[in-house]
């Protein structure tokens, strides 16, 4: 492991090693390949036959075809809720919304049958999964797109998708390396893309807590945060305001909460890393040897290839030095890097490097068999679906959480019920939005079931919640009303609202009329944020206007939230009258359906949350930053551990989750697996980081019963606390395991969960090393972060 500092970019790096670059080469025998060694062969095998004009031909994505040597440039393309813009195909469940099943086996199942369809259609790179941004700001406008700000969880569903991505036939590229946290400013700090106002709705204060304070860093001049966690100042054109922001971190932060998830991304098979467009420390991500080089292909032992983002590659020299092996032919035109080798500022085997790595994932994934289908035109009849509509229903209901239920669901048979809310019905024209990467929402005028920009889904169609429930209600004999509208108003004879008595059926609609006369009324609101803006209110005026008026006229109001982010409800949460809320991410094609299941109880909810859901916007600590200088002050203090860092009371926990039965826990069990660690990791560099931080070092385990009279499924979660005295440093609790169980009613499961080295370990920024602690582990299990039901210790 190199003894560097690893992530100082490559203006601050007076004392690394001179030859990062070299040491990054997958030639070079320092990572142990494992089950990439035959795909390295092949790779290494095919670049050996290839004049330096052809090796240039495939690092500026061209292909090849001639008598020596034939080769495809690799079709890319997004995303994790299917392939983007292609007609005949699914539209999935988004990341955040898989995210809250909090089921292994259901983010497989998904990321299979997604990857199935990017196979059919002849794509080879399926850009996910997607890991950053992971929600550092709570206004952050791409947040939906990944599996949220808890590092442990976002590495463990990230690896999961990876594997899956593979299963399915493709190249795993996972997105954004790193530190992409905010939309504002993400290619310019003088303007560009973005320019959303978090955080200047409610009571929140006016600077952004993840900001230096005025006058920190002097204009011209640039903040650098060494691997000791002390800071420098040093002048540099990287200050202008013309670059895109920079995420200004130290060393242990970045490794404990950043860079955390991509050790499993990585070490789960994932064959392409897309760098960001923005800076890191005063440096480009795409063009920071030490980053690219030295982190991640040489740490993380990554073998495959880096490509960039849009106007992620600024110079020809400087991302191929850097760590970037694929990028534009115009800016790595043949002349240029002839250029570059003959006066030694490029080495061929640097060229070859990331020809190989071009291709090695390829390679890894089979697709040299001569079996894929060829490249699909986006609107050629290829019918990839299946039956995938069946699993996109389930994993949605799964997903959807129950954050609040006096009584109000299941429903059983209502008699007269009400839908209010755009967010129940279809949008004027569509089912797809117009695509964008300028920001989208707050709010969106019909159901939300996809999102926007690089995250948009091609829906074949849209099952709504209106059309499953009255499709649902015709069967059950319901009677059904709507207003499908946020702002809807009605009069008649001037302006005066006409309501509706107990006896009337068919007079002027109103909200206040059609909920007086309902046994229970559904309100249907949603959030909207997308790539290119940062999100400008976490709650909205509008609807939450609705939810009142009608809370107001009906004992049995029901809210159901599909959002992309962060949706507070504290403006309404406590009216007694409303009597369940239902909250997920946009759950795809069959979304209606999804909802229905569980309104209806044919599915008893069991999703919990992926983030905190406060209740004030100031109450975040983490605000969207307006200048060049985006200063991670707050270190690993995001979300829940920020808020019992704080002693700040949050609406809804992270992990929070209800069910229409009940469950018990005991038995808390913590066991020691291994005796004799050394105090720094120290084994043999493989894909994924050192041997050793997977190795598993303990057990806990617990019983679970439900107590309930339904069958249903809980979500126990472990959380450790760190040795008091110790050198870690580490927030107060830190989720290190979670499995879904099903349980029948009156049925009992033994929980077990194992603990790898690295969940126990610390970065110890002295050594550059991950380090274990010895001493008395404090163990929680419970039901959210603040839902503790047993405890324990580990001692180690």
């Amino acid at each position: 492991m190199r003894t560097s500092a690893a992530i100082l970019g490559a203006a601050a790096l007076c004392a690394a090693s001179s030859n990062t670059t070299e040491d990054g080469l997958v030639t070079n025998g320092v990572v142990s390949l494992g089950d990439w060694q035959t795909a390295f062969n092949k790779a290494q095998n095919f670049v050996s036959q290839l004049t330096i004009e052809e090796k240039i031909t495939i690092i500026g994505a061209g292909s090849l075809t001639n008598s020596s040597a034939n080769w495809t440039a690799l079709g890319i393309t997004d995303g994790p809720q299917g392939a983007e813009n292609f007609y005949y195909e699914s539209a999935f469940s988004m990341t955040c919304a898989l995210a809250m099943t909090w089921d292994k086996d259901a983010i497989y199942k998904q990321g299979k049958a997604v990857a199935t369809e990017f196979y059919q259609k002849g794509l080879q790179v399926l850009a996910g999964p997607v890991s950053n941004p992971m929600g550092r700001s709570a206004w952050g406008g791409r947040n939906g797109e990944s599996f949220g700000p808890d590092s442990y969880f976002n590495g463990i569903l990230g690896g999961i998708s990876a594997k899956a991505y593979q299963a399915g036939g493709v190249i795993a590229g996972g997105k954004h390396f790193i530190l992409y946290e905010q939309e504002t400013n993400r290619t310019s700090s003088g303007g560009g893309m973005g320019g959303g106002m978090g955080g200047v709705s409610g009571n929140s204060s006016s600077m952004p807590s993840g900001s230096a304070p005025s006058g920190s860093v002097p204009s011209g001049m640039m903040l650098r945060v060494r691997a000791d966690n002390s800071s420098s100042i040093v002048s540099g054109e990287d200050s202008s305001d013309t670059a895109p922001y920079s995420s200004n971190i130290d060393d242990k932060t970045f490794r404990e909460t950043y860079l955390w998830p991509w050790y499993d991304i990585i070490k789960a098979g994932t064959g392409a890393v897309m760098c960001a467009m923005t800076e890191i420390n005063g440096t480009a991500a795409c063009e920071d040897e030490s980053l690219l080089m030295g982190t991640l292909k040489s740490d993380l032992g990554f073998p495959g290839m880096v490509w960039p983002d849009q106007n992620g590659q600024k110079t020809a020299l400087g991302s191929a030095t850097g760590g970037l092996d694929y990028g534009s032919s115009s800016t790595w035109s043949t002349s240029t890097i002839n250029a570059f080798l003959s006066n030694g500022s490029l080495t061929e085997a640097r060229l070859d490097d990331m020809v190989i790595r071009n291709v090695i994932g390829y390679y890894r994934a089979n697709l040299d068999n001569g079996e894929q289908p060829s490249k699909a035109e986006y609107d050629d009849y290829v019918d990839t679906m299946s039956s995938h509509a069946e699993i996109i229903r389930e994993n949605g209901a799964k997903s959807i959480v129950l954050l609040k239920n006096e009584g109000g669901l299941p429903l059983d048979r209502p008699r007269r019920i009400s839908i209010f809310g755009s967010n129940a019905g279809p949008v004027m024209g569509g089912p797809n939005m117009q695509f964008t990467v300028q920001g989208s929402g707050p709010t969106y005028q019909g159901h939300l079931a996809s999102d926007s920009g690089s995250a948009q889904s091609s829906l074949p169609y849209l099952i709504t919640p209106d059309a499953a429930i009255t499709l649902r209600a015709s069967k059950e004999h319901t009677n059904v009303k709507w207003i499908l509208n946020d702002t809807y108003t009605a009069s008649s004879s001037g302006n005066t609202l006409v309501t509706l008595s107990s006896s009337e059926t068919a007079v002027d609609a109103s909200y206040a009329g059609y909920a007086a006369a309902s046994d229970a009324c559904l309100v249907f609101i949603n959030a909207l944020s997308g790539e290119g803006a940062d999100r400008t209110e976490l709650y909205n005026n509008d609807q939450d206007t609705m939810i009142n008026t009608v809370a107001a006229n009906c004992n049995n109001t029901i809210v159901i939230i599909s959002t992309t982010g962060v949706r507070l409800v504290d403006q309404w949460i406590e009216n007694e009258n409303i009597t369940a809320v239902l909250y997920s991410g946009p759950l795809g094609q069959e979304s209606g359906n999804s909802i229905t299941d569980v309104l209806y109880g044919d599915v008893n909810p069991s999703g919990r949350l992926i983030h905190t859901i406060a209740k004030n916007e100031s109450d975040y600590n983490v605000e969207i930053c307006y200048t060049k200088n985006c200063n991670y002050t707050e270190g690993n203090y995001i979300d829940y551990k920020y808020f019992e860092h704080s002693n700040t009371t949050a609406r809804y926990a992270f992990g929070h989750g209800l069910s229409y039965t009940s469950f018990k826990y005991s038995d808390l069990q913590s066991t020691k697996l291994m005796s004799n660690l050394s105090y720094h990791a120290n084994g043999r560099l493989e894909v994924g980081g050192r041997a050793d931080l997977f190795d598993v070092v303990a057990q806990v385990d617990v019983n679970v019963l439900n107590t309930g009279s339904r069958d249903g499924a809980e979500v126990p979660q472990l959380y450790i606390g760190y040795p008091e005295g110790s050198a870690a440093d580490q927030p107060i609790k830190a989720l290190r395991g979670f499995e879904r169980v099903e349980l029948r009613k009156n049925g009992t499961s033994q929980v077990k969960f194992q603990l790898r080295r690295r969940d126990l370990s610390f970065w110890d920024v002295t050594a550059q090393e991950w380090a274990l602690p010895t001493g008395s582990f404090k163990v929680y299990v419970g039901a959210s972060s603040t839902d503790i039901r047993q405890t324990g210790v580990l001692a180690m």
